[in-house]
Order: structure tokens, then sequence, then C-alpha cells
């Protein structure tokens, strides 16, 4: 099966080309790098201008390794034919060889901030080789004037400028790049903030590196592992997937869920709650019942959407929680949790909490850590539990492993009910017996492919992408599933 994809962190990446020093001469990593940074810059320019020759790019150049690469990538594009400039923020520690090598090559030298502003304007493309991965905070100020003011795209090398490296966080400001070229490893940056990096383009450059402390579940490897019937299942072996959701004052997170945990297998599912009538009026193949100890058995249970925060709640997620059943808590559940922990930091059985931000603060009783991979690995191991925490870069985390990481892609998800798909599907994949963190995941990668495909479906044919709801997401999560498991492994 399809490995997962690493991330590094730049303390990893930067031992790792330590070693990497040793096993080839001086200079040698730095021009795989500004080759691999070259050779997507004359790719941009082809797709965006037709041609290579006679085109116009800016390096926007700082006194780090980064600004070397702009460098060195900058006169290799010169003896391409494109005219390349080289704007230097601090010429005084400019990368000397990267510097001369573009002089060579015939590369012009700018080291005037004011016709700096000028030089980016009238490029065709501008390569970010502002800072590093030892550049933390926001960009400086004579930087951030210059970023803000060029309206061209931009390719940073190896991440944008301003960005932190490791959580991806901007606190300031910092380039939006178009494309991203990472050497040697991907960064936390480029799936932690995404929307900064646009497109990320890997070179090789010959690292070595660990197993990863954080990585992302490949497309294939998530369709290659959906359950499916097998020649000899039947309904029952599939997994049963139990749910208690919804309330008379809130029935559509019980339909949404339950939805959702019927089109994630073609097993059985069975509802208990007070929103029974709605979910059979919407799924007749839901056995459907008012009470949970009417339900029958089950594989795994899904418990909170909609579901309140009464006693009477509280009651039934205890009851639940108690027994050896793999259990997804979500919405009023995680508010019951966040007051009684002691419900379910003991549980031996796989226990899945799916927070949002604001859930996650209540969890955790605290504002949390920026560093959004540590906070998350830290209350997993603290609770004892796997923890899928919402966003855009969906992260989960169980005790003792790699934090899983599902970039979407876009925010098309970011709607009210679409959570309540998630907890279903997963219930669903616990169900048919996959492990917690990779039920987690995969979940959260089929639905981000849900919300996609509904996005582009919604308006009239050809008008492109448009807003949506929980229900079309829903919908399109069948085709979803078939979409990864047609990939190829």
């Amino acid at each position: 099966m399809t490995q997962p994809r690493g991330y590094y962190t730049a303390d990893e990446v930067r031992l790792a080309e330590a070693e990497l020093f040793t096993r080839v001469p001086d200079g040698v990593p730095m021009r795989r790098a500004a080759y691999g940074l070259a050779t997507v810059v004359a790719s941009e320019l082809r797709a965006r201008s037709g041609g290579v020759a006679g085109r116009t790019v800016a390096l926007l150049v700082g006194s780090g390794d980064n600004g070397g690469d702009a460098l060195w990538a900058g006169s290799m594009l010169r003896r391409r034919g494109v005219a390349v400039t080289a704007v230097l923020l601090n010429p005084a520690r400019a990368h000397a060889a990267g510097l001369a090598a573009l002089r060579r090559a015939g590369g012009r030298v700018c080291a005037d901030p004011v016709a700096a502003v000028a030089e980016t304007s009238h490029a065709d493309l501008v390569i970010d080789g502002i800072v590093g991965l030892s550049g933390r905070g926001p960009l400086r100020p004579g930087a951030a004037r210059i970023v803000a003011e060029c309206d061209v795209p931009i390719v940073a090398a190896d991440l944008p400028s301003g960005v932190d490296p490791d959580t991806g966080v901007v606190s300031g400001p910092a380039v939006r790049a178009a494309v991203t070229v990472s050497f040697g490893a991907c960064k936390p940056v480029h799936a932690l903030a995404a929307d900064r990096c646009g497109r990320i383009e890997l070179v090789p450059i010959g690292l070595r590196l660990p197993e990863p402390g954080l990585a992302a579940l490949e497309p294939a490897a998530v369709g290659a592992g959906w359950p499916v019937p097998g020649a000899t299942d039947d309904k029952y072996t599939q997994g049963v997937t139990g749910v208690r959701a919804g309330s008379a004052t809130y029935p559509g997170a019980a339909v949404l869920c339950t939805g959702a945990a019927v089109a994630a297998t073609s097993g059985m599912v069975r509802y208990a709650g007070t929103a029974a009538a709605a979910v059979l009026a919407r799924y007749p193949e839901v056995i459907a019942v008012s009470d949970l100890a009417a339900a029958g058995r089950v594989q795994s249970w899904v418990f909170g959407p909609g579901s309140g925060t009464d006693r009477a709640a509280r009651d039934e997620l205890a009851e639940i929680l108690a027994t050896d059943l793999p259990v997804v808590v979500d919405a009023d559940g995680l508010t019951v949790l966040a007051s009684e922990p002691e419900l379910v930091r003991d549980r031996r059985a796989p226990t899945v909490l799916t927070p949002h931000a604001g859930e996650f603060e209540r969890l955790i009783g605290r504002e949390p850590d920026p560093d959004r991979v540590a906070a998350v690995r830290e209350f997993a191991d603290t609770w004892q539990v796997t923890v899928l925490l919402k966003g855009r870069a969906t992260l989960v985390a169980e005790p003792g492993a790699p934090v899983l990481i599902n970039e979407a892609g876009g925010s098309w998800a970011a709607t009210a009910g679409a959570g309540d798909v998630l907890s279903g599907m997963i219930g669903a994949l616990l169900a048919g017996g996959r492990e917690p963190g990779w039920a987690a995941a995969a979940a959260a990668r089929a639905h981000a492919v849900a919300a996609e495909l509904a996005a582009h479906d919604t308006g009239p044919s050809g008008s492109g992408a448009a807003p949506i709801s929980a229900s079309p997401l829903l919908q399109h999560l069948s085709r979803a599933v078939g979409a990864l498991r047609s990939l190829p492994a």
C-alpha cells in the first residue's frame, strides 16, 4: 500500500542536510535545489506566457541559503534567455557564489529599495528567496513593502517568506505564493498554510529522512483501504453502525449523521433517538428506534450531533462509553465531555473525538498553542484518545503515533451540518474494522473530496464552483469514495 506522505520540521530537515553534506561536494545540494526551482519557473513561464526566452523574472533575495537558491536559479534562467534581475534586500549578506553566478550569466542586480518595486511590477514572475527554514516571524518592513506592492505571481523557494515553517502561523506581513518549490522534503507549512503556498512542487536533493511525525494518507491508499463487500460478506459482517444523534429540536443532525453512515458502507445502520421518524422518512433502510436500549447489536457508536447536553443525553453518552465498542463523540457529546472528562479518559476501547477549534479549546480548558500539531498531539496523549481537530488542514492524533493531516484543498465543507456527516462516516469505518486513526483520516479525505465534487456540481453547467450545504455534500459521498477507489495504487 502507498506510504503516507511525510512532512518534516525545520530541525529534521537541517539534520538531514547536515548528513547530505558529508556525502556530496560542497555546493551540490544548493545547485540541485536551484536547478529544480529554475525548472519549475520555466514551466510556469511557458504555461503563463507561451515561452521562456524573452520573459522577465525578478528575484527577491535575502541573506540566507534561500537567497542563494534564488540567485543560482536566476543564473540558470538567464542562460535560457530570461531577463533576470536580483533585488538584494541585504546586499552585504547576499550569497556570494550565487550572486557571482548570476552576474556571470548576465543577470542584473538592484540594491535600491525604491527601484525594487518597479522591478517586480514589470516582471512576468517573481521568485521569493527572502528567508527560508531559519526565518521566523513576519517580513521586515522593506521586504513587506515590496511584497505588498507586487501584483505578479510569486514562486516561493522552499516556503513563502514570513510564514512559520513548522506551524504555518502568519503573524504579520508574509508572501502569498502561486507555487512553492520545496527542496528535499515537504514541511508542515505546506499543509498547515496551504493557502499561502499555492501549488507544491517537491524537488529531490538526496536527503535521507527519518520516519515523519506528521504525515498525510495518499488518496490512493484511502481508496484501497476503504471497506467494500467481499465475496462472502453479508450485511452483518460488513459492520453495523449505531447512531445516537439528533433530537426533536434538531432532527436534521440525525438525518445527516445517519445518512453518512449509510453512504460510507453498504452494511447496516441502526439509529436510536427521538428523530427516528425523520431518519426513516429519508433512509428507509435504517433500523430506527426511539430508545437506546432497543437499538440492538452494533459494532460502533456515533454520539453527539444535535443530541443535546441535558442529563438524559449525558447518561446515554455514559452508557455508550461504558461498552467495549469503538465510539465517535462529536458536537454536543464533546460539550458533555468538557465538563466530565472522566467519562472517556480511562476508556480502553477506541474513542474518537472530533472537535472544531472552539470545542477543542473547551476540552483543554484554555486557548490552544498556535502550534496545532503539538497541541493535538499533547491532547491525544493526555486523554488517551484519537482526536480529529477540524479545519481546512484537519489533524488526526492518537497516542504514540504520527499525526495525520488532511489538507482539504479548500473550505467548501465549512458549512453547518458537514461535521455531522463526517462523524457518521468515521463511525461506519470503525464498524467496518478500521483502526481509529486511519478511519478518521480517511473519512476526512473522502469528506473533502465529496465537498469539492458537490461545489462543482451545484451551479449551472460551466458556471464553476459554488457554495454548498451539508445535504449535497452527503449526496456526493458515494461518488467521492468511488473516485478514491479508482485511483491507481
